[in-house]
């Protein structure tokens, strides 16, 4: 007997059973319907009942977008009652895990635009943009709180704090303004963004206003700050959080320096920086960074010369005994933090210039949420045992 092989046509047989599924849904949600009329009316239709306490007056189409698709509901029509239905609310037009997919998508980098046409792709109708408004200003609320939540539980050793400058409609015209984000990590050794404001332009104003709600918010414990050298940061970190030290971010500053080397003696002052760096302790480093200097001005190289004469101190804080040899790898940069304004700036540049600072604070936090909600932040960052151990011998 020959082999008889059976083709399918997959395309074919998904769209019979997304259509099959869409009208059995479809023909499910208007018998749930028809049974609530019943209840309401104290009968079932055309039934003489002495129990009666309504009569059916016919009924009206409505559309709901659900998973299966676009159905065709027939809502019932009463006279002497209000016909109000469990299975879906009233006014509404999509089921809310429709809705509820359509804003994860714009939170995680989706354009408004592109919302609208993957609606209509899925689904077969628009999703408009103020109906996306106004589930956003749910999501803004929620983001609100999120910001301003108590951070009394923990404490924060290590703080890492950056700006993301974005660009915004400010009098008329257009201007870089930027967002502060804070990152720290706890006494556990987990990440946690502690931290997210509007920072106009990362002055010391700015970075005061910040530092101050973190504190007011309860942030404690902070032993160590890792920033870029920012205006009026590390007078602030001083002033505000006095027991902390200041880690100037050893990659940032590398490339100030060599910002000021010659194209001719940028190959030997990359390396020499390395070597700086790579010094076990923080006099060893320091004491290289004086040769590098002196030989950098040997070969004309001044202005590169006093820049590391001037930021080595502040990029070699993690070299001090009180930070462990284990969490000098991670401490002595801003990495972290930037990997996460990348993933920020990423999606600010789908929209543009935002017309206020408040949505663009909110969209900020949104995408802050949305990347960090994964091992991100369940995995452990730092084995913070370390430092308790050196805190337990120095005390």
């Amino acid at each position: 007997m020959p082999n008889q092989i059976l083709q399918v046509d997959e395309n074919m047989l998904e769209t019979r059973l997304d259509r099959l599924v869409s009208e059995k849904v479809e023909q499910l949600l208007n018998a749930m319907l028809d049974a609530e009329a019943d209840e309401i009316t104290g009968a079932a239709r055309y039934e003489r009942s002495g129990d009666r306490r309504a009569y059916r007056a016919g009924h009206y189409e409505r559309n709901l977008t659900v998973k299966a698709g676009t159905m065709t509901l027939r809502v019932p029509k009463l006279k002497g009652a209000l016909f109000e239905s469990a299975v879906i609310d009233r006014y509404r037009r999509r089921e809310e895990s429709v809705e509820e997919a359509l804003i994860d998508m714009y939170l995680a980098g989706v354009s408004t635009r592109q919302v609208d046409d993957i609606s209509r792709l899925l689904w077969g109708e628009r999703m408009p943009s103020q109906t996306l408004s106004d589930k956003l200003k749910k999501v803004y609320e929620d983001i609100d709180r999120w910001r301003n939540r108590p951070l009394t539980e923990r404490s924060y050793p290590y703080l890492f704090v950056d700006g993301v400058w974005h660009k915004r409609t400010w009098g008329g015209s257009v201007e870089n303004v930027s967002v502060l984000v804070a990152v720290g990590v706890d006494d556990t050794g987990h990440r946690e963004v502690v931290g997210v404001a509007e920072g106009m332009k990362e002055d010391k104003g700015s970075w005061e206003q910040f530092i101050r709600s973190l504190i007011e918010r309860g942030l404690k414990g902070v032993r160590l700050v890792v920033g870029d050298r920012c205006a009026g940061l590390v007078s602030t970190v001083n002033a505000m959080l006095p027991d902390a030290r200041y880690q100037r971010c050893m990659v940032h500053f590398m490339r100030n320096v060599l910002s000021r080397v010659s194209h001719k003696h940028t190959a030997w002052a990359a390396s020499a920086l390395k070597a700086v760096f790579a010094m076990e302790t923080r006099q060893a480093a320091l004491g290289k960074a004086g040769q590098v200097a002196a030989e950098m001005e040997s070969r004309g190289l001044r202005a590169a010369a006093s820049c590391l004469r001037e930021g080595v101190g502040e990029a070699t804080t993690y070299l001090l005994d009180e930070f462990p040899v284990e969490h000098r790898r991670r401490i002595r940069t801003n990495n972290m933090i930037e990997r996460l304004n990348r993933e920020i700036r990423r999606r600010t540049r789908v929209v543009g210039s935002f017309p206020d600072g408040r949505s663009a604070l909110m969209l900020i936090c949104a995408r802050i949420r949305y990347v960090t909600a994964n091992q991100w932040s369940t995995r452990r960052y730092l084995d913070m045992s370390r430092l308790d151990g050196i805190m337990q011998s120095t005390d």
